[in-house]
């Protein structure tokens, strides 16, 4: 089985077909999503010349999963910040955050599935995701614009932060105050469940 320090090799030739050198068997991208959804870790590399290429073929992973039968993940206001990151001087940061971000996210996921399953067991209730999923609906949008207001601090010589940074001082303090009440809410609808 070839690794390179623990991660299965992938090898992509010219041809574009995907060689699975622990394995030894071509694979396909949808089997390549299946290893990330088991936790595999694993390289693609370019056949010819070495170079490591994981970074784009998992890019063309989550393109064809958002092409499938309007499966998308990524609403266009998101994609839209995201290119608009690009070029940009705050591009480094938005690697990090979104990576604490979806850390946050699959943590935040897991607390809830496991309380569930404790509070409700195995009823048609616990099996219906609709309320967690609000929940995380909620959050992706908490998240969002705490790091919108973050890149405006970072920004504050911009024509809009400045404009959006005046009237800010007391909205902030209620808005933070309206996130505790919703958490606390939140936190006693599922304590409750």
């Amino acid at each position: 089985m070839a690794k390179n320090d623990g991660q299965i090799v992938i090898k992509k030739y010219a041809n574009r077909r995907l060689y699975n050198t622990g394995t030894s068997t071509y694979v396909t991208l949808d089997d390549l999503a299946q290893m990330v959804k088991k936790g595999e870790d694993f390289n693609v590399q370019d056949a010819k010349s070495g170079d490591d290429i994981t970074h784009s073929v998992l890019t063309q992973i989550i393109f064809e999963q958002e092409s499938k039968n309007g499966n998308t993940l990524l609403p266009i206001s998101f994609l839209r910040q995201l290119i608009s990151y690009y070029g940009d001087q705050m591009q480094m940061f938005v690697p990090s955050y979104l990576e604490q971000s979806m850390h946050a996210f699959s943590s935040q996921q897991s607390q809830i599935r496991e309380h569930l399953s404790k509070s409700l067991g195995d009823t048609p209730l616990a099996k219906n995701l609709q309320i967690p999923i609000q929940l995380m609906e909620e959050q992706v949008k908490r998240n969002t614009e705490i790091f919108r207001q973050a890149m405006e601090v970072f920004t504050p010589f911009a024509p809009q932060a400045q404009a959006k940074a005046e009237p800010k001082g007391k909205a902030d303090v209620k808005d933070i105050e309206d996130l505790k009440e919703q958490l606390r809410a939140l936190q006693t609808k599922i304590e409750n469940m």
